[in-house]
């Protein structure tokens, strides 16, 4: 029985506002069905339908129809990605992607000093093998704030971050003293990929890294591709959060930057490349198995 017909078998005894809480449809969705009947399979996709619009409620209004059939696979909801996709066609319902940014790291002058050993290999077998970093700028009616990042490439998740009002080779420290203590300092042999900004080549920065044990790697100039996970984590974020209003206030910009990170994109937001996982989700898996070894 559907649930629709269930509701109609039912509200004698229940009031429909509760049958279809209950039941997980909407009110509008049921009242189109009684008004006229349709086929089986046209009243299973209304059932999808409302399932996939809160999926895409859900996540803010940012995911297409990889993310949102991944969403309700863990819900239980079995459908193929493509009956998915035209779905959310015909109900106009589309994800937000990211635009190109504009770049706010300052190349260095002299030669990089440090080989590019990553080589737009952004692949990992475990975590701590490689890191990348990167700093964007995000404009307020206030001014600029400076967001630096450092990405475990193995996970996607962002495990270090530093915002201040200026981009100066400080900010991208904080950003990785904060990913160190993040893994308890066990961060011998770590590879460092970023561009040749000025920040990441400064003697404050590189004397950080080797303190720690970390092995810095740079990329070519004014090539996105080279340093492409960092550029594409930043496309996600003004695509997903920072260009969808605008922002009076610097800190309400640095609160809402801090949740979106945390809360948000390390914790759920599903990521493509480790099978449509959250980043701590995935690193969580990763910790299972390596007990269950």
């Amino acid at each position: 029985m559907s649930r629709y017909r269930f509701i109609e078998a039912e509200k004698q005894m229940h009031p429909v506002n509760l049958l279809c809480r209950v039941l997980e449809v909407s009110r509008a969705a049921y009242y189109r069905w009684k008004a006229c009947p349709v086929s089986p399979r046209a009243a299973a996709n209304l059932v999808l339908l409302d399932h996939i619009k809160r999926a895409h409620t859900d996540s803010n209004g940012t995911y297409g129809s990889p993310r949102i059939h991944a969403e309700l696979q863990d819900q239980g909801v079995r459908a193929g990605r493509g009956r998915i996709a035209r779905l959310m066609a015909s109900a106009d319902i589309v994800g937000r992607r990211g635009r190109r940014r504009v770049r706010t790291t300052i190349a260095a002058k002299r030669p990089a000093p440090f080989a590019d050993l990553v080589r737009r290999r952004f692949y990992a077998d475990h975590p701590n093998e490689i890191w990348c970093g990167d700093l964007t700028y995000v404009h307020t009616h206030q001014g600029f704030l400076y967001l630096a990042s450092v990405i475990d490439v193995y996970s996607r998740r962002v495990i270090g971050w530093a915002i201040a009002t200026h981009m100066r080779a400080e900010l991208v420290c904080d950003a990785l003293r904060m990913a160190i203590a993040n893994r308890r300092g066990q961060v011998r042999g770590v590879v460092f990929h970023s561009d040749r900004g000025a920040q990441y080549g400064a003697k404050s920065f590189m004397d950080l890294a080797d303190r720690a044990g970390i092995r810095q790697s740079m990329g070519r100039v004014a090539d996105c591709f080279d340093n492409s996970l960092a550029e594409s984590f930043f496309a996600t974020l003004k695509g997903e959060l920072l260009y969808r209003r605008s922002w009076p206030t610097r800190g309400e910009t640095r609160s809402a930057l801090v949740h979106w990170i945390e809360a948000v994109y390390n914790r759920r937001r599903r990521h493509s490349s480790i099978g449509m996982l959250a980043p701590v989700v995935y690193e969580e898996r990763h910790q299972v198995q390596c007990h269950a070894a």
